[in-house]
């Protein structure tokens, strides 16, 4: 089975090669090209392509790959917002993804971001570079006996829920399926409420939802309103999820104390791109601007246990798919 692998960086190749040697049935060729309609051609050949968020999977895509005789497409990693799925069913392709490859890293990052944020973790590192060590403008909360809500209480926010209780805070969860057992069985979410009352209440607020028309903007002027005068706000799931110029304003106003961000609206052209040579003018870098905003670019999965599970859980599924075989459980989009 041939694969051709988009968007390769230095670390999936090195990840997916160690992963190869248990498939050898399978070959990939790696290239750094992103996939869209205009090189979607380059899979002509090959059986399945693998991709990844910033991948435009649109139906012409779509389209041109199913005319080469693709019938799979891999995305590594558990998003599949890329994809026009509708027309991949159409077309009788098959779409699969990697579920849930690091909902502890993730989690770890967010409460990484909420303290940096919160304690200026970033601004005192730059200080004592440069021989500084005068403390003002570093102040930040305790977060021992705050309330933390949880917006999205999957696999990820459950991890998030563990961590923050083991800081000591009571922890509120608010999800369209609540999850009974990390209240009756874990402990470690003290109530499920709606949105308002997270709002209202909660000291720290992390988003872990999914993003879809309901959910778009769910951030905004009337729901940072709702919230608490300088609560932490950290966002590790889609950039989509919050107006980004609400976002701003709150900062500007204090209604938001510290923002920590390993998403945001803009992202897109900035996905794994280094631009470190150009000058952007945009919603990104004014967010930088500020002293009490953190912000990382999708880092919030990467760590060597999620990169090899994503390499596998793909793998196998390129397998199961070469063999006729059912894929991985939850793994599949259409």
């Amino acid at each position: 089975m041939k694969i051709l692998f988009y968007g390769t960086k230095s670390y999936d190749q090195i990840s997916f090669d160690r992963a190869l040697a248990d498939y050898p049935t399978i070959k990939i060729d790696y290239i750094d090209t992103e996939l869209t309609p205009m090189t979607a051609s380059l899979a002509r050949g090959y059986d399945a392509v693998c991709a990844f968020v910033n991948s435009d999977i649109s139906a012409l895509t779509l389209e041109i790959l199913r005319g080469f005789g693709i019938g799979l497409i891999l995305m590594r990693c558990a998003g599949f917002d890329a994809v026009n799925v509708d027309f991949a069913k159409t077309l009788g392709m098959r779409v699969v993804r990697v579920p849930a490859y690091s909902p502890e890293a993730i989690a770890e990052h967010a409460m990484g971001l909420a303290l940096c944020a919160n304690r200026r973790i970033h601004k005192g590192y730059i200080r004592v570079r440069e021989n500084d060590f005068d403390l003002s403008g570093l102040v930040g909360e305790t977060l021992y006996g705050k309330t933390a809500g949880i917006i999205g209480t999957g696999r990820i926010g459950a991890a998030l829920c563990r961590i923050c209780k083991g800081f000591g805070m009571t922890v509120l969860g608010s999800d369209l399926y609540p999850n009974q057992k990390l209240i009756d069985e874990e402990h470690v979410i003290d109530e499920y409420v709606d949105y308002d009352e997270l709002y209202r209440r909660s000291d720290l607020i992390s988003l872990h939802a999914f993003l879809n028309e309901e959910s778009h903007h769910m951030i905004n002027d009337e729901s940072i309103a709702k919230m608490k005068d300088g609560v932490i706000f950290i966002n590790t799931g889609r950039g989509g999820l919050v107006d980004t110029e609400a976002l701003i304003r709150g900062i500007i106003s204090g209604k938001i104390g510290a923002a920590g961000l390993d998403v945001y609206d803009e992202e897109g052209p900035n996905v794994y791109q280094n631009r470190s040579d150009q000058v952007i003018d945009s919603i990104t870098a004014r967010l930088c601007s500020f002293p009490n905003v953190v912000m990382t670019s999708h880092q919030a999965f990467f760590t060597h246990e999620a990169l090899h599970e994503i390499a596998q859980v793909t793998l196998e599924n390129a397998h199961a798919y070469e063999l006729g075989e059912d894929f991985i459980e939850k793994s599949v989009v259409c």
